[in-house]
């Protein structure tokens, strides 16, 4: 797990979301506090809760 400053995170993000897919881990401090912790995410994640249902109402046509 690698230090760095938020400031630095900023202003360097790609670079570090990068570094995070190949599987780096990082501790973000503001003030010389750690406030998060950026880690990979886990293999088959999705960025979607539940999958897109369609939209169905009784007796009427969405599509007219």
């Amino acid at each position: 797990m690698t230090d760095v400053t938020f400031t630095h995170w900023r202003n360097h993000a790609k670079d570090y979301f990068d570094a995070v897919e190949t599987g780096a881990t990082f501790r973000i401090f503001r003030h010389r506090k750690a406030i998060a912790q950026i880690v990979p995410a886990g293999a088959g994640t999705s960025s979607r809760r539940n999958p897109a249902m369609p939209l169905t109402v009784n007796g009427v046509s969405l599509s007219k």
